[in-house]
């Protein structure tokens, strides 16, 4: 099993709960959005977000307007829904039960850890 495969499973599992907590926060053009998660370190790539952005507004958990840009063609903003910000809690929810199981293993690991080398003296 290699590392690297588990890591961009992970990442594309969190994906979609980090698109929908950037987009609460204010609309975004997807440019945007890359930005925003590659300032995060979570590498997306057009291929990947336009894709997942179709699938959540045919979900109806995103709408999009077009805004004019000074520099070009129209944009297209996406925004969270009523239904996409009601999903979106259910992912925070989620998120933190889940961090919640890894740092209680990973706490309980050291301490087990620990007191194996207390063991050993």
């Amino acid at each position: 099993m290699n590392v690297d495969n588990v890591k961009s499973q992970m990442r594309k599992g969190m994906l979609e709960y980090c698109i929908l907590l950037l987009l609460h926060r204010e609309p975004s053009y997807a440019s945007d959005i890359i930005q925003n998660l590659k300032e995060a370190k979570l590498i997306v790539v057009e291929g990947t977000l336009y894709p997942l952005l179709t699938r959540l507004k045919n979900d109806d958990l995103l709408a999009y307007e077009w805004v004019e840009s000074t520099q070009g063609p129209p944009r297209k903003y996406y925004t969270l829904t009523q239904k996409g910000e009601e999903f979106l809690v259910g992912l925070e929810t989620a998120w933190d039960e889940l961090s919640a199981t890894v740092n209680h293993l990973r706490t309980k690991l050291i301490i087990y850890n620990q007191n194996e080398k207390d063991t050993d003296r």
